[in-house]
């Protein structure tokens, strides 16, 4: 695999060598590569970022095609779409970056067929569903009657989580940062690791007004009780 370091119109780009694998052609799972230097490079300056390039050879040196030799790329199932990690470190202390002013642009009318973007948070009972029609990690609505309990009082709104937190995980599933390395390590070895799961990630109290045996009236809040959020753990 290869940074793409310079492009010309005359001639083939310039390109620096990033990793390589060995491997037999009976070979499955995911393949890793390191490119920390073209990450180190594109965080200097964007421009840099030209993308990479990936060449798949023979041990005699001719060039393979790499599909036909089983690599899956964009046109593979999101499951086993290609997909880089990157880790930062936070900085010692607060940057300011000096940009220089842009004139006003002009405001283009929204596209009636455009698509949410995919970062968009979804409302509280809106029905989002993966790109394989399962539907992600949510809060669902969830009523408990305390009078099918046999007590005088109604009951409340306590709500409960379900949903899938399958790869890649993004914001609207608020994803631990465990919970995304659960995800990358299950991709590779299902059967050693399960998925990441749907629970809650916020919890708030409730207040229960009811009579004692004396009649008295007694107001008891009761924490953790209702989910207000949900989460990939």
């Amino acid at each position: 695999i290869y940074e793409i370091a310079a492009e010309h119109s005359n001639r083939e780009s310039d390109l620096f060598l990033l990793d390589v694998q060995d491997l037999r052609a009976g070979t499955e799972g995911w393949l890793v590569f390191d490119v920390t230097a073209a990450s180190n490079h594109w965080l200097v300056d964007r421009k840099y970022n030209l993308g990479l390039r990936l060449y798949v050879e023979t041990d005699d040196g001719h060039s393979v095609d790499p599909g036909s030799a089983g690599l899956l790329g964009r046109r593979g199932p999101r499951s086993k779409q290609p997909f880089m990690v990157t880790f930062f470190r936070a900085s010692p202390g607060p940057t300011r970056i000096t940009r220089a002013a842009k004139p006003p642009r002009r405001r283009q009318p929204k596209k009636t067929n455009d698509l949410p973007h995919p970062n968009k948070l979804p409302g509280i009972f809106d029905d989002v569903h993966a790109a394989d029609g399962r539907q992600v990690c949510r809060r669902h609505e969830l009523y408990v009657s305390f009078q099918d309990l046999g007590w005088l009082v109604l009951g409340y709104s306590a709500y409960y989580c379900e949903g899938e937190c399958a790869f890649p995980l993004d914001s609207c599933m608020n994803a631990t940062n465990h919970a995304i390395l659960q995800s990358l390590v299950h991709l590779m070895k299902p059967e050693a690791v399960p998925k990441a799961c749907c629970a809650p990630t916020k919890l708030s109290a409730t207040s229960v007004l009811y009579y004692d045996s004396n009649n008295n009236v007694i107001l008891k809040k009761h924490r953790n009780m209702v989910v207000k959020s949900c989460g990939c753990h």
